[in-house]
């Protein structure tokens, strides 16, 4: 092995090499790049159900239709577990949820258009099946019981250690569903300003993506119940992060929160090594219990960035974390939001300045209100409908600037469109389903799987 292979898998030497791994994400705008990533529930369309892995209209079936539009196939165990194509893949979650992680493109229009063109074909696969996917928060039918487990050696860990930390973990793995974007800095200086500027603002994108009000069957109380789930999954790895708007915030602070973050898995010869609930720092000192005398190499590094899970999280990039699934045009909706504020200086500044003076407490009340009232939540004298309609005209404003249009002259400006009208309105997907629940739907949830499909 040559190059940056041989550097990713030699013993990491000290500390500074993890600062330097994240540092080394900072590029120049002209580079900046989007990278959207969605999971939807896939369901067997004669009786609703979820799919098992196995079987002719099981997880691996569509895996394998999908294979045949020019995927490369990955396989864990002999099960076929991922597809990966150029920089974009599709992966699963581990109650079968079908995840696209998009390649890192130039504008919404790309974005948007890889996910038409992935749709299409699960679309296609999913008819040849009598398979359908649909984008919402929650599962709004099945049990967690009724929920068949993946076949990948690092979600066993997480199934056997998520119960020890929280309630509700199981029920993140199996049952939610997200949209997010992935969106880079140009320096320190730059990401802290985009992190502590989308972290606070992280509540109102829940608040507009709402769209798990029911549990199996029923209405549950909550407008994001995906969301309010996280507050009970983990919390070693999971929050709003207040560190992160102290003085002195930086790759090595965010590096610091991540060595006290335990441990999951180390991946060596492809099998996983259960190092739940241990220390990375004991890992550095050639001390982890259960793979003693080993240093860690930055692909362990890289792993371990991704299994903690706050409503930001950092690793060469800035991930937005805090939306629900939804239809096709939420899935471009959410890019265009987070674009629309982060890669403009003008509205980066703008958005800020909206949320500079807010206080630990009234960020931690809005996390913990936001899953329940959404749109409504109260705040300094209005609601979070008010902050919701501020932050999309800074956010149209951003994506004014970038002037990125498409073949026919159009602009990205219109991706937010359909959260406008849900601003304009107060009325979310949640809010929406709701009413159709109890209006036109006779008290049953069977009809989302229909009105909502892809």
């Amino acid at each position: 092995m040559s190059g940056p292979q041989s550097a990713s898998a030699a013993p990491i030497e000290s500390k500074a090499q993890l600062v330097d791994y994240l540092a080394a994400g900072s590029k120049p705008p002209e580079d900046w790049r989007i990278g959207t990533e969605h999971e939807k529930f896939a369901f067997r369309q004669s009786d609703l159900k979820p799919l098992p892995f196995d079987g002719p209209d099981g997880i691996r079936a569509v895996l394998e239709g999908l294979a045949g539009c020019g995927w490369e196939r990955v396989e864990e165990n002999g099960n076929l577990i991922a597809l990966i194509r150029d920089k974009a893949s599709v992966t699963l979650e581990p109650g079968g949820q079908v995840e696209l992680s998009g390649a890192p493109l130039r504008s919404i229009h790309e974005t948007c258009a890889e996910v038409a063109d992935h749709l299409a074909q699960v679309k296609r696969v999913g008819e040849q099946l009598g398979i359908g996917m649909i984008g919402l928060g929650f599962q709004p039918k099945w049990r967690r019981q009724d929920i068949p487990w993946m076949p990948k050696g690092r979600y066993k860990i997480m199934r056997d250690y998520m119960p020890k930390r929280g309630s509700l973990g199981l029920d993140m793995m199996t049952r939610t569903c997200t949209v997010q974007v992935n969106l880079d800095f140009a320096s320190e200086a730059d990401m802290v300003k985009k992190f502590r500027a989308s972290l606070a603002l992280q509540p109102v994108a829940t608040a507009l993506f709402a769209n798990s009000p029911f549990t199996e069957g029923r209405p549950n109380g909550f407008q994001s119940l995906r969301s309010h789930i996280w507050t009970d999954t983990d919390p070693d790895r999971t929050g709003d992060l207040p560190f992160v708007f102290e003085d002195g915030f930086g790759f090595e602070r965010y590096v610091d929160y991540l060595l006290d973050v335990p441990m999951y898995f180390v991946y060596r010869d492809g099998r996983y090594i259960d190092a739940a609930g241990h220390s990375f720092r004991a890992f550095l000192k050639g001390e982890l219990a259960v793979y003693p005398g080993h240093l860690p190499t930055l692909n362990d590094w890289a792993d371990h960035l991704t299994t903690a899970f706050p409503e930001v999280r950092l690793k060469k990039y800035l991930e937005m974390r805090g939306a629900d699934g939804g239809p096709w045009s939420r899935l471009c909706a959410l890019p265009a939001l987070w674009v629309g504020l982060l890669y403009d200086g003008t509205a980066l500044d703008a958005a800020w300045d909206l949320v500079k003076d807010w206080t630990t407490a009234e960020r931690a009340a809005l996390r913990r209100d936001v899953p329940r009232l959404g749109l409504a939540t109260p705040f300094r004298g209005g609601t979070v409908r008010d902050v919701a309609l501020q932050v999309l005209a800074i956010a149209r404003g951003g994506l004014a600037s970038r002037a990125a249009t498409d073949a026919i002259g159009g602009t990205e400006e219109g991706f937010l469109n359909e959260l406008q009208r849900i601003a304009d309105s107060g009325e979310t997907q949640a809010s929406e389903m709701l009413r159709r629940y109890e209006a036109e739907w006779g008290g049953s949830v069977d009809p989302v799987f229909t009105a909502y499909a892809y």
